[in-house]
């Protein structure tokens, strides 16, 4: 016997039985973006190495650790670790962005080469949202209250904070981070290597360590807040007032700073407590020089990513009222000379008249006890069973399979309009 092959590690399979609960979540995604009047783009998943390099920071975990990256022929490709750079290269290409406000949305899979963990996988499925041309703090506001509208309608809105801060400008950034490393020389014998690494390349993304001792020690560390430029803090103060008047409750992380290099200004996270540890499950925030940094006009952008593999986990297990929809609605059942030429037309009018329904023909053969096991089997409310005296009748038997009502015979004409009542009810 051959030996069987088996997934990758960290790159999942969803099960028949796990894919409906991921295609409510998915729909209720798709549509409070409708709502809001978004629009959906579709990228590669496959982009030139350099993109993410330029737009992420060569020095980032992300660009530096966990990018699936390989050669083709001459040139360097990267599976894209996240959407935003891919989103943005799309639209300077295309001159979507030229002159023009846009507000755009994806969603897909993703890759990062890191050690799989609860709600976290090599390969990810992530929902993206891009806006660009927009500079005011109303359009960061409105980001907020789409993802707070998204978190009723998926029944998780108690399970979920909202964390806010102000990274500021590059100048900005820089004086903080000249004040923070001289903080941070005198504990350095709190930090991993890892952590000394980062107070190398990248000292801001210690404020978000695990490191308990190093924590406490943050808590006296100089404030990303004090260092702001006016207009930095002016945009903040509008959108905490905003927020503030249409009741949505956050509260202001000075930690807060994202992993990646292109954010300035406006930055949060939408995190959870329900799946253990605290887990983020949307994140974003304002990356205005961005488009200029790969080639496009300067554009003011905002943006935000959630990761859907904890999402769907969220979801399932704080949300006990998801309508279960059922695979089948209809099972076709026959069995005689005749009988399955007559079910296959059946079937093929029924989708046709009610495309809202799943029909299903039994095409496995064997006696109507087999096949109705079969319905069972497959979660079918009703069968429909056609026999050779159905055949001679022009009827059907229609079968609640619920055992809510009595098995009725009904005329073939009279089929789409008895099961559109049927279903109405």
């Amino acid at each position: 016997m051959a030996k069987t092959i088996q997934a990758i590690r960290g790159m999942n399979d969803s099960s028949p039985t796990d894919t409906p609960l991921w295609q409510w979540v998915e729909n209720k995604v798709r549509q409070v973006l409708a709502s809001y009047g978004y629009s959906e783009v579709r990228m590669p998943i496959v982009e030139s190495t350099p993109l993410f390099a330029r737009a992420i920071g060569e020095v980032t975990d992300v660009v530096s650790k966990e990018m699936y990256t390989f050669w083709d022929n001459d040139e360097q490709l990267t599976l894209r670790p996240e959407g935003t750079a891919g989103c943005v290269r799309a639209a300077i290409e295309h001159g979507w962005i030229y002159n023009n406000e846009q507000r755009l949305w994806y969603i897909g899979p993703m890759f990062r080469h890191e050690r799989p963990q609860k709600g976290r996988y090599r390969q990810f499925h992530q929902a993206g949202v891009e806006i660009f041309g927009i500079a005011n703090p109303e359009i960061d506001a409105e980001l907020i209250l789409l993802t707070a509208r998204l978190w009723k309608e998926l029944g998780i809105d108690q399970y979920v904070t909202l964390q806010l801060n102000s990274i500021g400008s590059l100048e900005a950034r820089q004086n903080y981070r000249s004040a923070l490393v001289d903080f941070l020389q005198n504990h350095v014998d709190l930090m991993s290597d890892e952590e000394k690494d980062r107070l190398e390349k990248n000292p801001l993304r210690i404020l978000d360590t695990k490191n308990q001792a190093l924590q406490e020690v943050l808590n006296n560390a100089p404030k990303l807040l004090d260092y702001l430029d006016d207009e930095s803090r002016e945009h903040f103060a509008q959108l905490c007032t905003l927020l503030d008047e249409m009741g949505i409750q956050y509260e202001i992380n000075p930690k807060l700073v994202r992993g990646l290099d292109y954010y300035n200004k406006t930055v949060f996270e939408w995190v959870t407590t329900a799946l253990g540890a605290q887990g983020t499950v949307c994140g974003g925030g304002r990356y205005d020089g961005l488009v200029e940094q790969l080639g496009g006009h300067a554009t003011p952008s905002v943006g935000f990513a959630m990761g859907l593999e904890r999402l769907v986990l969220l979801v399932q297990e704080v949300n006990k009222s998801i309508p279960v929809q059922r695979a089948v609605d209809i099972y076709l059942v026959f069995a005689g000379d005749g009988t399955t030429l007559a079910a296959f037309k059946i079937a093929e009018k029924l989708r046709s008249a009610l495309p809202q329904l799943r029909v299903m023909t039994h095409c496995s053969g064997g006696k109507f006890q087999k096949q109705f096991k079969r319905a069972d089997k497959v979660g079918a409310k009703l069968a429909i069973v056609i026999g050779e005296s159905e055949i001679q009748s022009n009827q059907v038997m229609v079968k609640d399979l619920l055992g809510n009502t009595e098995q009725q015979a009904v005329a073939v004409d009279e089929l789409v309009a008895y099961l559109t009542q049927v279903f109405k009810e």
